[in-house]
């Protein structure tokens, strides 16, 4: 992972990002490679940057590169409820859906797991500001 400078900032911000589909149904088996599509260009128009990215039958890993203004919420928020409009709209998925999701146009659960991703561990960061001012 590389630093990136933008508007007087140098950062590196990554996160590990997990959505499982609603009711944990093995939707993503016949539509995971539509979902990736979907994820990368939502991550395109809202100026994120996914580099990894997986799905197994009912869950997808993401791990997200994002700016120091963007919040982890708006980047899931995002992600989620663009690509629920999209999947149910496209490739005549509506009928495949509707057998699993009869009265809500939903497609994943409503939470989320989110974990932060960094060059350096915490121990090492810990270490690092405890010996800030100390002169060697």
């Amino acid at each position: 992972m590389d630093y990136k400078s933008r508007n007087h900032a140098k950062y590196a911000l990554s996160v590990h990002l997990v959505f499982t589909c609603k009711y944990r149904l093995p939707l993503l088996a016949v539509l995971g490679a539509e979902v990736k599509a979907l994820m990368h260009s939502i991550a395109a128009e809202k100026d994120f940057i996914i580099t990894e990215m997986e799905v197994d039958s009912d869950h997808i890993h993401l791990l997200v590169d994002f700016h120091p203004k963007q919040s982890i919420l708006h980047i899931v928020r995002h992600l989620k409820q663009i690509s629920t409009y999209r999947i149910w709209r496209q490739n005549g998925n509506e009928a495949l859906l509707q057998q699993h999701f009869r009265k809500e146009r939903t497609f994943w659960s409503d939470g989320y797991f989110v974990s932060s991703v960094g060059r350096l561990d915490a121990a090492a960061v810990e270490k690092y500001i405890k010996n800030q001012g100390k002169k060697k």
